[in-house]
């Protein structure tokens, strides 16, 4: 009786924090989405690498604060500085074609293309990593990587080249995410994140002249255009919008620890989904996109065979 009491109490205390770490985790993706929306904003009046040199000056005392919090003095330091440089610059141009593309699509299918990112790492496990995956998985990843195909739908009147620079953040993002598996086992979650920041400010600034040997280029892509934009002075909104870049990057970084902290990483993981209906909700309030039949047919096939890998490796 006693036994039968303590596994009822634990089973009530493990429903209470996975529903604590669910509501941390859709705290994190309207957090995010946030920054998704700020972006796209201000796309049209300033170069990316403005966007992301400011943004990381504004979160580099967030990550000091976040290794306080995580109990550290001085300076956070890590001990892997090859892995820990690789992994900042794989973050840097993630974040800059995302950003890219994000100038050229609407949100919905920006969304819908960053669903494949869990099959996208399974991939790159198996490729890199060398694990070793069944055939049910590998199925999967085929329907998942066509529904993918049904969202970009390269070859046809109605594809858009800035999909393109999404899919290659979303290969960046796994080879990151295969990298923090490594360097995890030495550094924490603050420490990454402020040698990440370090180098995200080391090559905007490396990569800031493109601009102007590049010249303007009237006719180009959104997303090219975005890129070699010339730099701007920017109002004191923008400029507190780019600043606050940094604050809501340093929520995401804190709600998601907290998710994973409290709910099991099985049960949190398939509410990430949760960002598509959100990105839509946003392009669709502020911009009256309505994303096309196809993208939510491609989206509901990665996110089913997304939720289907996870489902298997959690076995």
């Amino acid at each position: 009786m006693k036994a039968t009491i303590v596994h009822r109490l634990k089973f009530i205390s493990n429903l209470s924090d996975n529903v604590r770490g669910v509501s941390f985790l859709t705290l994190a993706l309207l957090t995010i989405s946030l920054q998704t929306v700020a972006v796209k904003w201000i796309s049209d009046d300033y170069p990316v690498l403005q966007i992301v040199l400011l943004r990381s000056l504004a979160a580099l005392p967030f990550t000091l604060l976040l290794y306080r919090y995580e109990g550290g003095r001085g300076l956070p330091r890590t001990h892997q500085h090859r892995l820990a440089f690789t992994r900042g610059l794989f973050l840097f141009f993630s974040y800059t074609t995302f950003m890219m593309g994000l100038a050229a699509l609407p949100l919905a299918e920006v969304g819908a293309i960053r669903n494949s990112g869990p099959l996208m790492i399974t991939f790159l496990s198996v490729i890199l990593l060398g694990e070793r995956v069944g055939w049910r998985r590998w199925l999967a990843l085929l329907v998942g990587f066509l529904g993918v195909l049904l969202i970009v739908r390269p070859g046809s009147t109605t594809f858009n080249p800035g999909s393109i620079f999404v899919l290659i953040s979303v290969v960046l993002y796994a080879l990151t995410a295969i990298v923090t598996r490594k360097l995890h086992a030495t550094d924490s979650s603050a420490t990454m994140a402020y040698s990440s920041t370090l180098v995200y400010l080391v090559a905007a600034a490396a990569l800031a002249p493109l601009a102007v040997l590049m010249g303007e280029t009237p006719d180009a892509h959104p997303s090219i255009a975005f890129l070699l934009r010339p730099w701007a002075l920017p109002t004191p909104l923008d400029f507190a919008i780019m600043a606050g870049l940094g604050a809501l990057w340093a929520a995401w970084m804190y709600f998601l620890a907290r998710a994973y902290s409290l709910a099991q990483a099985s049960v949190a993981a398939p509410f990430e989904y949760l960002a598509l209906p959100i990105d839509a909700m946003w392009g669709f309030l502020i911009w009256g996109e309505v994303p096309t039949r196809l993208t939510w047919v491609g989206a509901a096939l990665t996110i089913v065979s997304g939720m289907y890998v996870l489902y298997r490796e959690r076995k």
